[in-house]
């Protein structure tokens, strides 16, 4: 998943990333990663748009975004 993150800041690429809140509650955010420190990411959330930090150990999964089709 580092790798993932690390792409993610690189590339400036969006990803869809499934974590644990603070409340222990699931949440699905989209978000472009721009720093990683020690257990902190650091990232902007296209949900909220702005920056926020995520705990390392309660994001469950990251993968790129998929961008919507338009017909």
């Amino acid at each position: 998943m580092n790798g993932m993150l690390l792409r993610s800041m690189e590339e400036n690429m969006p990803l869809e990333v499934i974590y644990l809140s603070k409340k222990n509650e699931i949440s699905q955010r989209k978000m472009i990663i721009r720093g990683v420190k020690g257990n902190d990411v650091y990232a902007f959330c296209l949900l909220r748009n702005k920056m926020r930090t995520f705990k390392l150990e309660n994001i469950l999964s990251a993968r790129p975004d998929k961008p919507k089709r338009v017909s």
